[in-house]
């Protein structure tokens, strides 16, 4: 139901631009991916997204509607951690691993602009989101999980593929024309649903310890700030009334 009221959204929001003008555009950046693990804490995942977006264009700063649909690499890493084994007193560093979800979006939501000096706009956002999840990068650690009849590293088994939250920002349009502006963006993107969910293995091989323990319930979620920049384009529809003499 959820991912049927996405759609309705989305093709309300395309239908409504039919009437009036709108603006669309191309817009990325860097993303800092942040990820929720109940039983172990990640650092930032540093990659990137791509957006294609619609949005109305009413006169002046009145309120509009927007659609976009984006890809999105999500995630978290480790790196720079030290691990002591109990058994011979050693201390391991790990090289650095990154756990990405490679995710398309799509969100439908409102904006808001003001005046910022005499041409220049800034604005808030805010929208729903729904993500699905096209691949990850976890075969890479398959090799160890069979090494050590576990499963250590996540498995693809356990993502969930379908996953929704929210979109939250602001950002500022700088006109080059009539027609054209460039914009600078900055959002946070919770999850709401969980990304990954696992129950809990007992007799774990730990590859940093050499210990075996029991892998708690691994529960993920998504957070991420996008810094995006883009070109906005203008589609401006004039309304001419003409007088019929019969």
């Amino acid at each position: 139901m959820k991912k049927v009221l996405l759609l309705l959204c989305f093709f309300a929001s395309l239908a409504s631009l039919e009437a009036q003008s709108y603006a669309f555009g191309l817009k990325g950046g860097m993303t800092a991916g942040f990820q929720s693990w109940n039983n172990f804490d990640r650092d930032p995942l540093y990659s990137y997204h791509t957006i294609a977006f619609i949005e109305t264009a009413p006169e002046g700063n009145e309120f509009a509607v927007f659609a976009q649909a984006g890809y999105h690499v999500k995630g978290s890493a480790i790196r720079n951690r030290n691990f002591f084994n109990p058994i011979n007193g050693n201390i391991t560093r790990p090289p650095a691993t990154k756990f990405k979800f490679n995710n398309i979006s799509l969100t439908v939501g409102g904006k808001q602009k003001y005046d910022l000096g005499v041409n220049n706009k800034m604005y808030y956002l805010f929208g729903f989101r729904g993500d699905y999840t096209v691949s990850t990068n976890f075969s890479q650690y398959e090799s160890i999980n069979t090494a050590l009849q576990s499963l250590f590293f996540p498995d693809d088994a356990f993502v969930r593929r379908w996953n929704y939250g929210a979109t939250v920002g602001g950002g500022f349009e700088f006109p080059l024309s009539d027609y054209v502006s460039a914009l600078i963006e900055f959002t946070v993107n919770p999850d709401f649903s969980r990304q990954y969910f696992q129950q809990p293995i007992p007799n774990v091989p730990d590859p940093f310890t050499g210990q075996n323990r029991t892998l708690q319930e691994t529960e993920i979620r998504n957070t991420t700030f996008e810094i995006t920049v883009g070109f906005r384009f203008l589609h401006e529809i004039e309304y001419i009334d003409e007088d019929v003499d019969y």
